[in-house]
């Protein structure tokens, strides 16, 4: 893709929508596997097609005092052409060989779009997380400025100590660190995001307008395994394409062992006039039975391979979403938890202890702790939405929920 064309469109980042558009439409690895499968689809065609015809030219009685090559000034002259015929429906099978062996070619592509575009959405989770964090920390500290401002108006009417006010000053600058220590983990996410959709580390990307949403594809998880059993995965549809591009390489092999014809015409040439016709008929004699038979084993194992990857492939898989979905599950549950129950009765009781603070009946200290505590809410809230979030992608790649 020119640099151009690629600065000339929108610019990622504002939703999941917009990564998952960049990547699919500029990625280099789906570009270079969609070739690939375009390059496996061109050889359909002439995995069942005739050979070439041979043409042929004999000259005899050639004058060795006057040698000369042209057919007028020999004695005779033949003219052949040859096409050979596989019979015994030799060519169907090696277009079904080579038809098998495009369709998994599309399919790597189609696996390889899921774990891009889940690892896309992944890292822009991150990105959005990392936003999320550093505006939580932003409240925070200006929570703390009004804090401070208080002690320092009880400070004046001498009701408080002065300590209340350095100590708000302290607990201040120590979030401001924390914020340039979270301002850098958003620049790496954006690196990140920017490595997954091919562009520079960093190339600009586009603030989120809302948060992401990645809803899971059932509401269990046997509805999930259902899912993952009856749309299949394409690297699990790939492995059965080769599985029976093998059978079909095995039937292939076997009916090499009758030969094929070959069919031959001819005109004799004398002087400048054609004198007679010869038609030929040829047999190949297929006596190389060893190399066959190990060209049936090659493609008997091929099958068996295929196979055993296909059965590797669903255990591992499985259990990538049996355990994706428990962490989506338990992050969920926890983010709903923390969101009804712990964030109301921390901001509850930062707000109770405010007021207490006001007219002197808690000391600053214990102000400081709730609002450390609600906001340590907050952020455990955003944590656990980021891990829900982190897991729903990976069990949306297997099931096929990241189109």
């Amino acid at each position: 893709m020119a640099p151009t064309l690629l600065a000339a469109a929108p610019v990622p980042g504002a939703d999941l929508a917009s990564v998952r558009s960049w990547l699919l439409a500029h990625n280099p690895e789906l570009r270079a596997l969609q070739a690939e499968a375009g390059a496996a689809q061109a050889r359909v065609l002439p995995a069942g097609a005739l050979p070439d015809p041979m043409a042929e030219i004999e000259l005899m009685g050639i004058d060795p005092d006057r040698p000369s090559l042209l057919p007028a000034n020999v004695e005779t002259t033949t003219w052949r052409l040859r096409q050979s015929f596989p019979m015994w429906g030799k060519r169907g099978l090696a277009r079904d060989v080579a038809r098998r062996e495009a369709d998994a070619a599309s399919l790597d592509r189609e696996a390889a779009a899921r774990d891009l575009l889940a690892r896309a959405e992944q890292a822009y989770v991150r990105f959005w997380h990392a936003r999320e964090a550093v505006a939580v920390l932003d409240r925070q500290i200006e929570l703390l400025g009004r804090m401070e401002e208080v002690a320092r108006r009880r400070y004046a009417l001498g009701v408080a100590a002065q300590q209340d006010s350095i100590r708000a000053q302290v607990a201040r600058t120590g979030l401001q660190g924390e914020r340039i220590a979270r301002l850098a983990g958003r620049d790496e996410t954006a690196a990140m995001l920017n490595a997954v959709l091919a562009r520079r580390a960093d190339a600009p990307l586009a603030e989120p307008a809302a948060p992401p949403v990645l809803a899971l594809p059932a509401d269990t998880l046997d509805g999930a395994l259902a899912l993952l059993a009856d749309a299949g995965h394409p690297a699990l549809q790939a492995s059965a394409a080769r599985a029976g591009a093998a059978d079909a390489a095995i039937e292939l092999q076997r009916r090499a062992r009758y030969p094929d014809l070959g069919l031959g015409i001819g005109a004799l040439q004398r002087q400048d006039r054609v004198e007679g016709y010869e038609v030929m008929l040829s047999v190949d004699i297929p006596l190389q039975q060893g190399a066959r038979r190990e060209r049936e084993r090659e493609a008997r194992l091929r099958g068996d391979a295929a196979r055993a990857r296909s059965d590797a492939l669903v255990a591992e898989l499985s259990g990538q979403l049996g355990q994706a979905w428990s962490q989506a599950r338990g992050a969920g549950d926890q983010r709903r938890l923390i969101e009804r129950t712990l964030m109301p009765q921390a901001q509850a009781n930062f707000e109770s202890a405010l007021a207490s603070y006001r007219v002197g009946e808690v000391d600053f200290g214990t102000l400081l702790e709730a609002l450390e505590a609600w906001q340590g809410a907050d952020l455990a809230r955003l944590d656990a939405r980021r891990d829900e979030l982190l897991a729903a992608a990976a069990v949306r790649a297997i099931t096929g929920g990241v189109q």
